[in-house]
């Protein structure tokens, strides 16, 4: 394979990884969001307490779970 052919598909998969980054990031967001919006009944419905959705709520956007990076 040529050099510059491989340099192509290297940029190629850079890009589909920062894109691919980007919409992770987006989908932690918008969950997160949701959780902090969930009432007390909703939070114990499944089995999170406040403090865990605030501390959940609070992570960086790029703090994702290692399955959603496979």
């Amino acid at each position: 394979m040529h050099a510059s052919r491989s340099r192509t598909i290297l940029k190629s998969r850079q890009r589909f990884s920062f894109i691919r980054f980007i919409a992770l990031a987006l989908r932690a967001f918008r969950q997160r969001r949701q959780l902090s919006k969930l009432d007390n009944r909703r939070l114990r419905d499944i089995g999170v307490t406040r403090e865990e959705a605030a501390k959940e709520a609070g992570r960086h956007v790029w703090d994702v779970p290692h399955t959603w990076l496979k």
